[in-house]
């Protein structure tokens, strides 16, 4: 018959580590994309694409779009209500600070670019750069 192996992360060995907990604790704490960024959808439309990017509790005054040549920067702040330091806080589990992300614009009309925040997500309309041929030309010989 078979014999099946429950399946470990990272190939951890089944005996008892007492600091399993700490170790996944730092790895969740120290993630790559643990705070620092949101998650998008880009979707093709055609003529254009929509991007789509959660920023739950935001206000539309804390989020900033930028376009620098051929890159767009989305940039958003969420500040602390804990800040107060009146004590009444028991817990404080939601994130706070400065999360950004960043895309090339290559094949993108910069100048067309339209955005609208709406129940916490970011649309941005993207119209894609008609395809252009290149130039033909005969040279003369001298």
């Amino acid at each position: 018959m078979l014999n099946l192996t429950p399946y470990r992360r990272h190939n951890e060995p089944a005996i008892f580590n007492p600091f399993h907990e700490l170790e996944e604790f730092e790895r969740s704490l120290f993630a790559p994309d643990s705070l620092a960024s949101f998650r998008t959808d880009i979707e093709d439309a055609g003529d254009k694409l929509i991007l789509s990017a959660d920023l739950p509790g935001f206000k539309k005054e804390d989020i900033k779009i930028d376009v620098d040549d051929d890159r767009l920067v989305i940039n958003a702040e969420r500040h602390s209500n804990y800040e107060k330091k009146d004590g009444s806080y028991l817990r404080c589990e939601r994130s706070y600070g400065n999360y950004s992300r960043s895309f090339s614009l290559n094949g993108i009309k910069a100048d067309d670019i339209h955005a609208s925040y709406e129940d916490g997500v970011l649309k941005l309309e993207l119209p894609k750069q008609q395809p252009t041929k290149p130039e033909t030309r005969r040279l003369e010989i001298k």
